[in-house]
């Protein structure tokens, strides 16, 4: 069987919600999170990610682009979205301050009548201040061999 890649743009939105989340999970992974997808929202999360150490669960609101919602406010909810080729994870209210102090989004009329707004395209002041917040994927591991398994050395 030979596999070829999917174009992203050829997917529908549950199937894009599900690619993104084994990506973002796959970051995550790297800073020692397991992410457990929600069949539903519970407490506005779209996933659980949980340390490896049992330290911190964090409900994880996943995005396809750069968004804050009044209804997300005061619930200890990140956000986790794609930006510009990487991957961002932020709490909420921590990105609402940010927004605030560097784009006018809670000025607009989305974010007043509706309680929403996103973007695509975050100004570069906000993408700066989001920096702190950019999850960088580490190279696999090749030159160690990983073992879920305990095997015994081979017999002389």
């Amino acid at each position: 069987m030979t596999l070829k890649h999917t174009l992203y743009t050829d997917l529908n939105s549950r199937q894009r919600e599900i690619y993104n989340f084994q990506k973002v999970a796959a970051i995550l992974a790297d800073y020692g999170f397991n992410c457990i997808k929600l069949a539903d929202d519970w407490q506005g999360a779209d996933f659980l990610a949980y340390r490896f150490d049992g330290n911190n669960t964090l409900k994880v609101q996943l995005k396809g682009r750069l968004s804050i919602e009044k209804k997300y406010k005061g619930k200890n909810l990140f956000m986790t979205f794609p930006c510009k080729g990487s991957w961002y994870l932020v709490e909420h209210d921590q990105l609402v301050d940010l927004v605030e102090q560097n784009a006018n989004w809670l000025n607009t009329t989305s974010w007043k009548d509706r309680g929403i707004y996103n973007s695509a395209a975050p100004n570069k002041h906000l993408l700066e201040a989001l920096k702190n917040y950019k999850l960088e994927a580490l190279p696999y591991p090749d030159s160690q061999v990983l073992s879920l398994v305990e095997t015994e050395p081979p017999s002389d």
